[in-house]
């Protein structure tokens, strides 16, 4: 009879419910009050990426097969489109037979355009190519580096080996210290390779690097390189001998000419040595002014021309030798604003009638691309996971809070709060911590998960915080977040950083040969312990925090 008491008082307010308005899934309001469709794209002035991969109608120039479709590939790199991987493996390939048949030390007429490194900024390229002037009526020589630290290094490979294959004998491309196995590892170009097509394009453009020329000579007077000087290197001859088909080596006259730097008082030095080892790079060595001047007398060379350094005004002519009309060093970099981060700007070279030309160049607009190639989810987990576990710990000081009340068996007067945070320690005598059906016993287990679960949240905020900060910064490093730039990235993110110099400072550490893969993996595992140790301390020493939970 009771039950049916309750029935009968419970049905009649259910009947007179009113239904739940109908929402219309395809809009959505914004916080101003904006109602947008969730069947368009919100920011409608930014392009939609291709997500179709070109035909072979669209891919080739012709029917002969021979050339691919520069002006659509332009544009569909432009819209993050892709290509089918056979196309991309064409490429690459075809591009590779050309350079393996060239000299290591190429010899080139002028006119010539020489740009500095790229570093995967695919729409920087295309403003390089705008303002140097089109392929098909402009040579050009690029100084190596073409991949990591960008976001669009594949795109930037693919194009450039487009235009050697459209253009073989106006088109030169050098190898920088970049082009090899260890340093594309170490960074982003393989893990962006094998995102965006396969391990087996990676692999296709290391057998490509392998091949790149090491150096030119235009009009036999200006020696283009990517690095500098070797101690080993007397005449240009030894240029024309390495054995360049192989991965670069840690030492040797190979290494030297991609990874050496001018001495820091290039010109002003107070010491008598030509040659140091060179502390920035950890290999190497850094060359004195005097030793470029000797070798450019012993060779009947005017200058020489590299890449390899980021440069605030996108060049730098050095002390020039005396009654001579050329600097001794010539130093371009073609990447502007480096990184989104050094605010600098890049440059080119034109030699012609004898004389240099520099034009500059500003950053162009790109894409906003996550770090290390992740998606939004990706990205987000540690947001939603922290998000998760607060209310899970709400919910564990709830039922604490619910405890405390019953144990005292009567509320109080006064906020339940100050109820609550007066409750003692300990439980009164008579009650057992190890007899499960105990208060004692059951508030000492709420108190443990409790301090557990805010651990775990304070190492997910760890994770959030780092996750904000390295996308603000913006340096990649692989497919992996290293101590390096999570450091970096908390300590110093993108906006402090005011000065070019500022810049080159934080990103001291990036411009070093890295370690090994094994010992980029144990690093790895170090960091994660240390990493898990300092989000326990954290939430140790967390007076709010030990506030919440002082009263489990």
């Amino acid at each position: 009879m009771e039950e049916t008491t309750d029935v009968n008082t419970v049905v009649p307010p259910i009947k007179k419910m009113r239904l739940p308005p109908k929402i219309d899934l395809t809009l959505s309001t914004l916080e101003d009050g904006t109602q947008v469709s969730t069947l368009d794209r919100i920011c409608k002035d930014v392009q939609a990426p291709a997500t179709e991969r070109p035909t072979d109608k669209q891919f080739w120039l012709s029917s002969d097969h021979d050339k691919p479709n520069l002006p659509f590939l332009r544009d569909h790199f432009h819209r993050q489109g892709r290509l089918e991987e056979e196309q991309a493996l064409w490429i690459i390939r075809t591009g590779t037979d050309i350079l393996r048949c060239e000299d290591t030390l190429l010899t080139v007429k002028a006119p010539m355009t020489i740009c500095g490194d790229i570093f995967g900024q695919y729409y920087d390229l295309m403003k390089i190519l705008e303002v140097g002037g089109d392929p098909y009526e402009t040579p050009y020589l690029f100084l190596g580096n073409y991949v990591n630290h960008g976001r669009f290094g594949i795109e930037c490979i693919l194009y450039l080996w487009s235009l050697k294959i459209s253009y073989p004998q106006t088109f030169w491309l050098l190898r920088g210290n970049h082009e090899c196995r260890h340093m594309t590892d170490s960074f982003t170009f393989k893990a962006e390779c094998i995102h965006k097509y396969s391990k087996d394009v990676y692999e296709a453009c290391m057998e490509s690097f392998d091949c790149l020329p090491s150096a030119a000579v235009i009009n036999e007077k200006l020696l283009c390189l990517h690095g500098g000087l070797s101690p080993e290197l007397q005449t240009l001859d030894q240029l024309r001998e390495i054995d360049r088909f192989c991965e670069i080596p840690t030492s040797g006259l190979m290494c030297d000419i991609l990874w050496s730097d001018p001495m820091e008082a290039y010109g002003q030095e107070t010491i008598a040595d030509s040659f140091i080892p060179n502390e920035k790079r950890g290999i190497s060595y850094s060359f004195a002014y005097q030793a470029v001047c000797e070798f450019l007398e012993r060779n009947n060379l005017l200058s020489i021309i590299r890449g390899h350094e980021p440069q605030e005004q996108g060049y730098r002519l050095y002390r020039k030798p005396e009654n001579a009309v050329f600097s001794s060093l010539m130093a371009v970099f073609s990447a502007p604003n480096y990184k989104d981060l050094y605010k600098n700007r890049a440059a080119m070279i034109k030699y012609e009638n004898n004389a240099i030309d520099i034009k500059h160049f500003d950053c162009s607009p790109h894409p906003f691309c996550l770090p290390n190639s992740m998606d939004a989810f990706t990205w987000s987990l540690p947001f939603v996971a922290e998000k998760i576990v607060d209310m899970l710990l709400a919910i564990l000081i709830i039922c604490s809070r619910r405890r405390e009340v019953d144990w005292k068996g009567d509320r109080k007067e006064g906020r339940e709060e100050d109820l609550l945070l007066s409750a003692p320690v300990s439980a009164p005598i008579g009650y057992s911590a190890n007899d499960p059906d105990s208060v004692e016993f059951k508030r000492r287990a709420i108190k443990y998960k409790t301090l557990a679960v805010a651990r775990m949240s304070r190492a997910f905020s760890v994770l959030r915080q780092e996750s904000e900060a390295v996308s603000s910064f913006k340096v990649p490093v692989g497919d992996r977040l290293s101590a390096d730039t999570l450091v970096v990235g908390g300590e110093a993110p993108k906006d402090t950083v005011q000065t070019f110099e500022d810049a080159q400072k934080l990103d001291l550490v990036n411009e070093r040969l890295p370690p090994s893969h094994q010992q980029i993996l144990f690093n790895m595992e170090q960091e994660k312990m240390e990493a898990l140790y300092r989000a326990c301390e954290a939430t140790s020493e967390d007076s709010q925090l030990g506030r919440r939970i002082a009263w489990c």
